[in-house]
């Protein structure tokens, strides 16, 4: 996207508390020491406080937070941000900027738009919602192309998230099927009211946590005062 100016963020690593860390390493030396010959796996394990989860896969190595229009979301180290005209964009490494597996987050988004999605006929709920024009296929190994057209689109997903503000946006997900029969998956969290997008454009499923959390994070008290 000409004229966007791109940085590479570099985030602080997540801090730890001694106790939790206590406890994480209790669960890996007893899960070492356990490995029977069922396979089973030991869902909860009492710690120093009482019972904690099992240790999860580990996710990027920390997060940092980026703003746009007093609008604040956590970003993960190492991915790159691109902002450019009220859009922050945040991609992972080795993919193009604002593309396969990038998040957008857009301030007065439906306003700024000339169809005024994803505002008008309440397009973040409905099946060809998940994009202004549908008409392009964004899957992994087609996007580049831009001439492969669309199937159709199933709307998997439409509840509601709560964010770090408390406030609480219209999650919908979209999987939709490529001519060619290639699919991909469409993300979208939006606040009507505040008018506030975050928009998965072609989700990358490896970073299926990192999305959730990215949403968790946003927060527009700024924003909004």
């Amino acid at each position: 996207m000409a004229g966007i100016h791109g940085r590479r963020y570099r985030a602080r690593g997540v801090r730890v508390g001694a106790g939790t860390a206590a406890a994480a390493s209790a669960l890996l030396l007893l899960g070492a020491c356990s490995g029977g010959s069922d396979g089973a796996e030991i869902e909860l394990e009492r710690g120093e406080s009482g019972m904690v989860p099992a240790v999860e896969p580990p996710g990027p190595e920390g997060f940092g937070s980026e703003t746009v229009e007093g609008i604040t979301i956590d970003v993960p180290e190492g991915w790159e941000v691109q902002d450019q005209d009220g859009t922050l964009c945040v991609s992972p490494p080795g993919q193009a900027a604002c593309a396969y597996g990038s998040v957008q987050l857009t301030a007065h988004a439906a306003e700024n738009h000339p169809q005024e999605w994803p505002l008008k006929g309440d397009a973040h709920s409905k099946e060809d919602g998940w994009a202004d024009n549908t008409d392009r296929c964004r899957s992994l190994n087609t996007a580049a192309s831009g001439d492969i057209g669309i199937k159709g689109a199933e709307l998997r997903v439409s509840d509601f998230t709560e964010h770090a503000d408390t406030l609480k946006s219209h999650h919908s997900v979209w999987d939709v099927t490529c001519a060619n029969d290639d699919t991909f998956e469409v993300r979208m969290w939006f606040l009507p009211t505040s008018d506030v997008l975050l928009y998965v454009w072609s989700a990358d499923s490896q970073y299926s946590a990192v999305y959730d959390q990215v949403a968790a994070s946003m927060d527009t008290t700024e924003y909004r005062s």
